[in-house]
């Protein structure tokens, strides 16, 4: 099998509002508008993330976004108005999380400052 992408994908009440949202987060309008009801940014740190409409199922995703400090995207979050939760810690690095408009949860993940040996 040839791949040629993958697209995370996230279901909204609302397009508006998470295009909204997204916009901000990425720093960026979305690339396509491929249909009425999706989105889709391409390219954000190598990844493809596509929002769509799907009232009965917003809320219910996960996305995980590597960055290389949480106190420096605390910041620039808060500048937005957003806020992020407490830290926590562990062998792998530090996360934190916050949640978009419908309730999806997106995980901040700051890798470990040494190299973890399985």
């Amino acid at each position: 099998m040839r791949i040629q992408g993958i697209y995370a994908a996230l279901a909204t009440a609302s397009m508006d509002r998470a295009e909204h949202f997204y916009t901000r987060l990425f720093e960026r309008e979305p690339d396509d508008r491929p249909m009425d009801g999706l989105i889709k940014w391409r390219g954000i740190a190598g990844a493809n993330i596509r929002i769509f409409y799907d009232k009965e199922h917003a809320g219910s995703g996960r996305l995980t976004v590597v960055v290389p400090k949480i106190d420096e995207a605390r910041k620039t979050l808060e500048e937005m108005g957003l806020k992020l939760t407490g830290e926590l810690e562990g062998d792998y690095g530090r996360i934190a999380q916050l949640a978009d408009p419908d309730g999806n949860r997106i995980t901040l993940a700051e890798p470990p400052s040494r190299s973890f040996n399985s």
